[in-house]
């Protein structure tokens, strides 16, 4: 399915400015793997009590959104995806547009459980909806992905 999305329907969605595509090559030009940021933003309401106590009052809070995270089979379980998971916070971090998180939807438990081993806290009306706060990053680690 990301396959083909990659394929198919990206540089429509490109075009249109509804995501950013970043992708990972190879040395000889090969995609690795990818993944898409977009605007977004979280209801108020749907966050936990704990990250929402301390938030302005609005009905939402801006977000970005990692729309897709792909690793070409022959590159799984080698770190690509933290990699790339890393290149995106990196990015989103040094963006000038304020977001007080970075949203995924994980498509499944396994996907959800990678992102949450990376911190990300699942919304709790929805386990699959996983959100990291920005100001939870730590410096040292704010310089860890694109080069």
């Amino acid at each position: 399915m990301l396959d083909r999305y990659f394929r198919h329907q990206i540089t429509q969605d490109i075009r249109r400015r509804v995501t950013a595509s970043f992708v990972a090559l190879t040395q000889e030009g090969r995609i690795a793997g990818y993944y898409t940021l977009a605007s977004a933003s979280i209801l108020l309401a749907d966050l936990p009590a704990a990250s929402s106590k301390k938030l302005p009052r609005y009905p939402s809070v801006p977000a970005v959104r990692m729309g897709r995270l792909a690793v070409d089979r022959s590159f799984q379980g080698q770190g690509l995806g933290g990699a790339l998971l890393a290149d995106a916070l990196e990015r989103v971090v040094r963006s000038e547009i304020a977001a007080f998180s970075l949203v995924v939807d994980a498509k499944d438990e396994s996907a959800a459980a990678f992102y949450r081993h990376h911190s990300f806290i699942a919304l709790p009306d929805s386990p699959l909806t996983l959100f990291l706060p920005l100001a939870t990053i730590p410096p040292s680690l704010r310089g860890l992905g694109a080069n």
